[in-house]
């Protein structure tokens, strides 16, 4: 059984930063895309960004350049989500989600994803 699980969300100031962790276990996440999502309160859920099988970063969102950005440590299994001064509109639930092959802005596209983690980005 596929099982992806984030972890590290939190309230957290406005220009500080948090790390988010996605956990995987019965997939590997060496050589999937791996996908980062955010729905915020009110929202339609949006892509952040995603890695593909290369490591290649594609970005969903502009307003997370340069400041977001993803890392894995395979001997973990685990894939990151480093994020940077925060802002309040950055709120959101976050959820990470894995394909076997592509990288794709809708959550839909993926064959994993995890039920999310919450950042609360609030002074």
């Amino acid at each position: 059984q596929v099982q992806l699980v984030e972890s590290g969300g939190g309230l957290v100031q406005p220009g500080g930063s948090l790390r988010l962790s996605c956990a995987a276990s019965g997939f590997r996440l060496d050589y999937a895309a791996i996908g980062w999502f955010r729905q915020a309160p009110g929202k339609e859920q949006e892509g952040v960004l995603c890695s593909s099988s290369s490591n290649d970063i594609t970005y969903y969102t502009d307003s997370v350049k340069g400041r977001f950005t993803i890392s894995r440590d395979n001997a973990k299994n685990t894939v990151y989500l480093q994020m940077n001064s925060l802002k309040p509109e950055d709120t959101a639930v976050y959820y990470c989600a894995a394909d076997y092959y592509y990288c794709s802005g809708f959550l839909s596209d993926y064959d994993y994803w995890g039920q999310g983690a919450q950042v609360t980005v609030s002074s």
